[in-house]
């Protein structure tokens, strides 16, 4: 019991540090919109699925699974060996706030808790005219919370493929310069060079149809789908058609950035089964995206779509002006775990 209210007291006292600062915040800036998320009415909780044991889909679903080790055996040294059964499922692990506010939180019931220094203002810009053709710009700030619900929720008591960690707002990009700026970004993605050409950019295509009719190419890394470029990896969208489809990219991006900076590891396939691994290209199929702010989307089969798929199906509509452009996202996990035998 005492474990379980641990986060809920982590939690409160974040809350609690937020509406000390949010007086003095407000002042310096926009209004900050947003919600708590409710566990129970706005989370996807069909996302969970499929559940896999080996290749065989104990729990199926109408959602795209990425591929599960073919042996329902496995074993590991973690120190002492062990044989295990192989399961596959995905996990609710991070929960993201992306916004054009800087220190606004929407996930945090739309509060800001700014230092009291300015950093300039992101925007949604456009159209304007660039190099004889209409474009909209816009620039997302990001914040990325250690959010592992399910342990939290003990619904299953002491499952080791459950990360066991507390409630924690994890990076700002408010503070990171490499966010600011596409130049100190080549720092970490110099190979944004490479692919900065048409015959690149058009292979993207293919990537948006396999994002949203199944699986994004993982081979593309370079893509993401139908949002648009992965390099480079900061908030700065060259291209943005809508708060939805801009804001995805900008959480893409920083999904990758992470990986990048190995500050997330791969937890799927055969390779995840007994430990978190190096993924510095990160994987795109390990990852679904589930709207949390402005509104939820907690159900239908796009609810909780892969990066790059199209937003027309599950997205449309659900952002608006003034009070609906602070946007969150829970992000889900793909997890390869193998778990101890009885």
């Amino acid at each position: 019991m005492m474990r379980g209210l641990r986060p809920i007291f982590g939690t409160f006292l974040v809350v609690l540090f937020a509406i000390m600062l949010a007086p003095r915040a407000e002042a310096a800036g926009p209004t900050c919109n947003g919600k708590f998320v409710n566990p129970i009415t706005d989370v996807c909780w069909s996302c969970l699925f499929p559940l896999s044991v080996g290749g065989l889909k104990i729990w199926p679903s109408g959602r795209p699974d990425t591929k599960n080790p073919a042996s329902p055996i496995c074993a590991c040294a973690d120190p002492l060996p062990r044989i295990g059964i192989s399961v596959g499922f995905w996990e609710p692990a991070r929960l993201a706030d992306v916004t054009m506010k800087p220190w606004c939180f929407p996930n945090l019931g739309g509060v800001r808790i700014a230092p009291g220094f300015d950093i300039g203002q992101g925007y949604l810009a456009g159209p304007s005219m660039v190099g004889g053709r209409s474009q909209s710009t816009a620039k997302w700030h990001v914040h990325w919370y250690v959010y592992p619900l399910l342990y939290w929720m003990e619904i299953l008591t002491d499952f080791v493929c459950f990360e066991q960690a507390s409630f924690d707002i994890a990076y700002m990009t408010e503070v990171d310069p490499l966010w600011q700026d596409d130049s100190l970004a080549a720092l970490i993605n110099p190979e944004a060079i490479i692919f900065a050409n048409p015959l690149a950019k058009a292979a993207c295509a293919g990537d948006c149809v396999a994002g949203t009719v199944n699986l994004p190419l993982d081979q593309l890394f370079w893509c993401a789908g139908c949002q648009g470029s992965m390099y480079p990896l900061n908030g700065n969208i060259p291209a943005s058609i809508g708060h939805v489809q801009s804001s995805r990219l900008a959480l893409s991006r920083f999904a990758y950035k992470m990986h990048r900076q190995a500050l997330a590891w791969g937890t799927m396939g055969s390779e995840g089964l007994c430990k978190k691994y190096l993924m510095p290209v990160m994987r795109k199929q390990q990852y679904r995206f589930q709207m949390t702010n402005p509104i939820p989307t907690v159900s239908g089969r796009f609810a909780c779509s892969a990066i790059g798929a199209s937003t027309m199906p599950p997205d449309a509509g659900r952002a608006y002006p003034a009070g609906g452009e602070d946007m969150g996202y829970l992000v889900w996990r793909k997890r390869n775990c193998c778990v101890r035998a009885p």
